[in-house]
Formats: structure tokens, C-alpha cells, sequence
């Protein structure tokens, strides 16, 4: 009896250690063999780069390359030249293996690619091939489970139903409720002018989250924005909390911790959710909710607009394709997503009007020319195809400073690209930004403001065409381009028609990315009024 007791603690004993053997070499086969081996296959296909470093991959010198290029701001002498400062181990590395070569994120291959012929391979023509990135869960939470994260057949059809919301002949019914808005702020900074002794110093980036909220919570709600408002001002608040929380994601598990940010957050997260519930009910039942006067007009006038929440109601109630859950995700990413990058749009366009006030004359006499130089009277629908020179100077900016610096992508199977053989699992880092600045592509000025490249439109402004892709491409191409483009291009012509700026001197140009690029420093800017504006 002793004996077969004995013998079975050890074939336990045996078994148990027999696990542990398996577990330890699956683990060291991932964060050593295979690194190994993917290191070897690669440069068997001439694909090289930094070495393989025990768990941490290339991390530690990425993060130095990061730090030693943003410890100081551009110099002024190439002040657009951002791409050492903004991906600097890129173009560290770049320098070193070529355009397309291996890093290394912890044990995971990233293959960086940054070849147009090969990016239409990643974004179209093998698109199947691969998945978007998932991100942090810091930046999940940020950007809501909606489009930007989906996949497949639920991506389709989320993509299907909202799409009619961003036609440009819908987006245009906006246009006088986002102009509307501009000009209250225009008023705001007159009267600051006024009280200042004639020019007010103001940093923008402020007070432009006000007017992209102001447009994507319009073409999120339609007529039930006043409640689509109350819910998406909380939205703002929980994003300041997680952008707060993204700047400490080296702290494991710091985000499950509950300390008064963190609950606070998650507080907000139930109260939003509550909020969106509720509004979505009263839409379903043919309620809107309660209307100030402008949207009991918006709704009697421009009923055939289309909301995304409409769209989202409808779809569900038709086919069930859409649950509630879906709903309040894809509220959430266009919140985050609309405001951000027609923000930092914004931001970027101003810093480049300032610092070359020849294209910010030129722009404002077309602005005067087509829109006239009346305060009391508003650009239209009409007017803002023919602003051809502002639309020249946002396309450079989203040329020089596009919202989204890279992007990554996942291969989901074993795939070519390029001719280069790629398992899968691999990752695919696209430097947006690199290939925005190469100046194979755009000349020997690349690092330069000029928006006379785009006189002849985004597809012919570069050698090749894929070389400008500031929203992405393919099938999966940001949604709400049109959208970000008409506030963008309305907020500056009205601007344009009310004041004259330049920098403050207390800005100093350092671009940084925080999941977008944005100022480091902020953006101050002085706006003076001008003189033919009239007084009332």
C-alpha cells in the first residue's frame, strides 16, 4: 500500500514537472527561439535590423531615440522638418537598414514598410490578409468599440449603415450650425481683442475642441443635440481622465487601481452610458427629446438630414443588426475620433498660416474674394468648393503634421508583400509621416510649407500616388474625412474674414505624439481684429 502510494506521488510529481518543461519552453521558445528564427528568415530575405534584445525587443533604444529628439523644439532654421523628432527611431533607423526593415515591440516583429506599392498591397489589394492593430485598453476606452476597432462582417455593416451620414450633400446641412458656432467664437476673442488694447493672445487648441464638438455631436444627434451635448461634455471629461492615465501605461495595472482620477472615471463611463441609453430609447419611441429653437428649426427645415444615431436606430430596428451595446460604442468613437483629428487639423493649419503670413494673405483674399468681407454674413455651402487655395493649405498640413503620425496592421496568415515573406502574427508598422516627408515622392523640398504642390489635387501632388494618405486607404479610410475637411475649411475662412494672426512669442514649435500629434508646448497664437471688419 506504501509503495503504490509512493508511486503515485511521483508520477505526480513527474507530471507536474513534465507542464512546467512544456510551459518554460513554450515561453522561452517566444520570447527568444522565435525572435530568433523570424530575425533569421527575414534576412535571408535582405530585411534587416537593430537586434533582438531578451524581452524588452528594441523598446529601450526607441524610447532613448524618443527622449534625446524631444528634449529640445525644431529649430527655426527647418522648422517643418519633424520627422526626427516625431518618429526619430525611424529615422534613425531608416538611415541604417533602408525603408523597410524589422523592429522589435517586446518579442513581437514589427516589419516597418513604408514603400507606397507596398502599402497599397497592405490597405487594398491584400486588405484580407490583415487586422487593425489592437490597441492599448487605455486608448480602447478612449476611442470606443465602434469602427476603428471592429473587424469582418459586424465592420461591414457598422460601415454600411453610417456611411450615408458623411455624404457631402448631407454633411452640408450642417454648415450653418458649425458656422454659427465659429462665429461666436470669432465674437468671444473680438471682445477679448477689444478689452486688451486691440489683439488677444489665445492658445487654440482649447477653444477648437469647442467647435469640432459643436459639429460631431450635430452629425451624431441631429435634432436631439441639446441631449447628445449634455452626454458628450461628459465624453470630454473621461477622455481629459484617460489621456491622463494613457501618459502612465508603463505602470502595470495602474488603470484597475482605484484612485479618485480612476473613479471618477469609471463613474463617468456609467453615467454616459446611462445618458446614451436613455436618448436612444426616446429616439426609438419617435421622441427626440427636448429642442432649443435653433433645432426645433433644424428639424422642420432639414428633416432629410441624416444622424448617426438615426442611422444606428433605424438599422436596428429593421434587421436587430444593430443592439444598443453597438450603438453607444460607435457614439463614443466618433466623438473621440471627430474631435481629435479635426482639432489638431485646426491647430496645425493655424500654426502654418502664422508662421508664413504670405500664404495666410493669399488665402484670406480668395476667403474675401468668394465669401466677402462682411462679419454678419457666413460662407456657405456654395462657397467653400471654391476656396481652392484653403484647400491647398489644409491638404500640406495634413501633408506635414497628418493627425495619425503611423498606423499598424496585423497579418492574420502567412502573406507576401513586396516579395517579402510574411508570417503570421506578424506586425506592419506604416510611418505615415515618413512617407509624407520622402522626398523620392515629393521633391527636394519636402520638409518645406509649400501648398502649391497640391495646385493640381491630392492624387497628382506627389510622383506617386499613393504618397499622400493622411485618412488612410482602402476600404477601412477614415469615414469622417468630409466631415473634418468642411469644419476645417469653414472655421478658417471665417476666421480669415475676421482677423489677422501670428505667434505668440511665447509659442515654441515642438511636435509630439499622445496617440495624435499635437503642440507639446501648446499653441498660442495673437489674433488682432481687422480693421474692415464691421463693429456690430
Amino acid at each position: 500500500m506504501m509503495a503504490a502510494v509512493s508511486w503515485s506521488g511521483v508520477a505526480v510529481a513527474v507530471t507536474a514537472a513534465c507542464v512546467a518543461l512544456h510551459v518554460a519552453a513554450r515561453v522561452l521558445d517566444a520570447v527568444w527561439w522565435r525572435p530568433r528564427r523570424l530575425e533569421a528568415h527575414f534576412a535571408g530575405q535582405g530585411v534587416r535590423g537593430p537586434p533582438y534584445r531578451f524581452l524588452v525587443g528594441c523598446v529601450r533604444e526607441m524610447v532613448s531615440l524618443m527622449a534625446e529628439a524631444t528634449a529640445s523644439p525644431m529649430p527655426a532654421s527647418q522648422p517643418h522638418n519633424a520627422l526626427p523628432r516625431v518618429l526619430a527611431f525611424y529615422h534613425y533607423w531608416r538611415k541604417i537598414y533602408g525603408a523597410t526593415f524589422l523592429i522589435w515591440f517586446g518579442p513581437t516583429p514589427r516589419l516597418t514598410v513604408a514603400e507606397p506599392d507596398m502599402v497599397r498591397e497592405i490597405f487594398i489589394t491584400k486588405a484580407a490578409a490583415f487586422d487593425r492593430y489592437e490597441a492599448h485598453p487605455v486608448v480602447r476606452q478612449l476611442e470606443g468599440d465602434g469602427l476603428v476597432s471592429l473587424h469582418g462582417d459586424k465592420w461591414a455593416l457598422h460601415r454600411r449603415v453610417l456611411t450615408p451620414a458623411f455624404f457631402p450633400d448631407n454633411l452640408n446641412r450642417l454648415v450653418p450650425h458649425v458656422g454659427r458656432s465659429v462665429a461666436k467664437l470669432a465674437e468671444t476673442w473680438r471682445a477679448m481683442a477689444s478689452a486688451g488694447g486691440g489683439e488677444v493672445e489665445v492658445d487654440v487648441a482649447e477653444w477648437f475642441q469647442a467647435v469640432a464638438e459643436e459639429a460631431i455631436t450635430r452629425a451624431t444627434f441631429g435634432r436631439s443635440y441639446v441631449s447628445g451635448r449634455v452626454v458628450f461634455r461628459m465624453q470630454a471629461r473621461l477622455m481629459a481622465f484617460a489621456s491622463e492615465a494613457f501618459r502612465k501605461v508603463l505602470v502595470p495595472g495602474y488603470r484597475f487601481l482605484p484612485t479618485k482620477k480612476n473613479r471618477m472615471s469609471w463613474g463617468l463611463d456609467r453615467e454616459i452610458r446611462r445618458g446614451l441609453i436613455r436618448l436612444i430609447g426616446r429616439r426609438s419611441g419617435g421622441d427626440a427629446g427636448e429642442e432649443d429653437d435653433e433645432n426645433a428649426e433644424m428639424k422642420h427645415k432639414d428633416d432629410g438630414f441624416k444622424d448617426l444615431l438615426g442611422l444606428m436606430i433605424n438599422a436596428g430596428a429593421v434587421n436587430k443588426a444593430m443592439p444598443v451595446e453597438d450603438m453607444l460604442e460607435e457614439c463614443k468613437t466618433f466623438f473621440f475620433a471627430g474631435k481629435q483629428t479635426t482639432t489638431n487639423l485646426l491647430t496645425w493649419a493655424t500654426v502654418l498660416l502664422a508662421m508664413h503670413p504670405e500664404w495666410q494673405e493669399r488665402a484670406r483674399r480668395e476667403v474675401l474674394a468668394v465669401c466677402g468681407d462682411d462679419a454678419g454674413e457666413l460662407p456657405t455651402k456654395d462657397h467653400l468648393p471654391k476656396l481652392k487655395t484653403l484647400g491647398m493649405i489644409l491638404n500640406e498640413t495634413l501633408r506635414l503634421y497628418p493627425p495619425a503620425v503611423a498606423t499598424i496592421r496585423r497579418a492574420k496568415c502567412d502573406v507576401t508583400v513586396g516579395g517579402i515573406a510574411i508570417p503570421r502574427d506578424t506586425e506592419l508598422l506604416v510611418p505615415i509621416m515618413a512617407i509624407h516627408h520622402d522626398a523620392r515622392f515629393w521633391g527636394a523640398d519636402a520638409a518645406q510649407f509649400n501648398p502649391a504642390r497640391f495646385a493640381g489635387g491630392a492624387a497628382r501632388a506627389a510622383k506617386h500616388p499613393l504618397a499622400f494618405v493622411p485618412f488612410g486607404l482602402g476600404s477601412r479610410m477614415c469615414i469622417g474625412q468630409n466631415l473634418a475637411i468642411l469644419e476645417a475649411k469653414l472655421t478658417m475662412a471665417i476666421l480669415l474674414q475676421r482677423f489677422d494672426l501670428k505667434l505668440s512669442p511665447n509659442y515654441v514649435h515642438a511636435p509630439t505624439v499622445l496617440m495624435l500629434l499635437y503642440p507639446q508646448y501648446g499653441a498660442p497664437f495673437i489674433f488682432r481684429p481687422r480693421q474692415s471688419q464691421p463693429s456690430d
